[in-house]
């Protein structure tokens, strides 16, 4: 569903703002709302940073942006109509990299069928050192 049809479907209009936001997210694949900002700034000056949070709560409300947390600051954001993933974080470098959910299958499997436990995948990030970093 297009953007403008969903923010109908709820009772709310299509503004430049929230375009724009969502905009960002989608080109910059994940992004912290202060990184989101940055992006609308280069293009209107008229989108402060509280205008950034509200939106972006709305738009995952509507279900057009998830978020995760990627690290100890704000949580990152990326489109909704992204492929489900779970998040690999470079603790020497910060690289993000995205791999599909059946990479953690089996744990996911081991966690249900020995604890009963049901884990939500997309909003999952492991912390560790890349191949990159690693070989250095």
């Amino acid at each position: 569903m297009e953007l403008q049809e969903t923010l109908r479907a709820k009772g709310y209009r299509l503004t430049p703002q929230r375009q724009l936001v969502l905009d960002a997210v989608t080109d910059l694949g994940h992004a912290t709302p202060d990184e989101a900002c940055a992006w609308v700034k280069e293009r209107s000056s008229a989108v402060n940073i509280s205008t950034i949070y509200r939106t972006l709560e709305l738009l995952e409300e509507l279900g057009l942006v998830k978020h995760a947390h990627l690290s100890h600051g704000a949580p990152t954001y990326h489109a909704a109509a992204a492929p489900e993933h779970v998040h690999l974080i470079c603790r020497v470098c910060g690289a993000i990299t995205e791999v599909p959910p059946s990479t953690v299958a089996p744990l996911v499997d081991e966690l249900d069928r020995n604890h009963g436990f049901v884990a939500d995948v997309g909003h999952l990030t492991v912390f560790g050192v890349c191949a990159k970093c690693h070989q250095s």
